[in-house]
């Protein structure tokens, strides 16, 4: 079976023929990989064979992070965060911006399979709200409390583009 991708930012009005419903975002989701939760810091892959960064677009608002597959660690805690990506595109040459090292999870509990949502324990300080409004964000990890022993982490990140609203047709 074929892959379909789209760049476009995913809206529907729920079937309203009479253009008048507020048009909503669709929401998405993507893998993560995270090789050692215990690691001082690293970008989140796509997945234990796939080593490319995680990379969220601009506007992205994350929902929840769910871990499907905990660290092997006992007691592992596990920050996740981004940094937004600045000059990205073809001939640009792409520079960081200051990294939120836990704006998803805060020292969260990554032994076992969990849903970290809004107000949940571990929730990082930006879940919920925009990212960033106007660059990608390249997704990071970092340890999550000293002392804690970490190893693979996977899961998927949930996610939506804040946008006004508006129909684009």
């Amino acid at each position: 079976m074929a892959l379909a991708t789209t760049s476009a930012v995913w809206r529907s009005t729920g079937g309203d023929q009479t253009r008048t419903a507020a048009a909503g975002s669709m929401v998405m989701v993507t893998p993560f990989y995270i090789a050692n939760a215990s690691a001082a810091s690293a970008n989140v892959a796509v997945s234990s064979s796939d080593s490319s960064a995680v990379i969220l677009p601009a506007g992205a608002v994350v929902t929840n992070v769910i871990i499907s597959t905990g660290s092997t660690g006992a007691n592992s805690a596990a920050n996740v965060g981004f940094t937004p990506l600045i000059g990205v595109g073809p001939g640009q040459t792409t520079t960081l911006g200051t990294n939120v090292p836990a704006a998803f999870l805060s020292a969260a509990n990554v032994v076992s399979r969990t849903n970290v949502t809004l107000g949940s324990t571990g929730a990082g300080a930006s879940l919920g709200n925009v990212a960033n409004t106007t660059n990608l964000v390249v997704v990071t990890s970092a340890i999550g409390a000293a002392g804690t022993v970490g190893g693979p982490v996977t899961g998927s990140i949930q996610y939506f583009v804040a946008n006004s609203g508006a129909e684009n047709v």
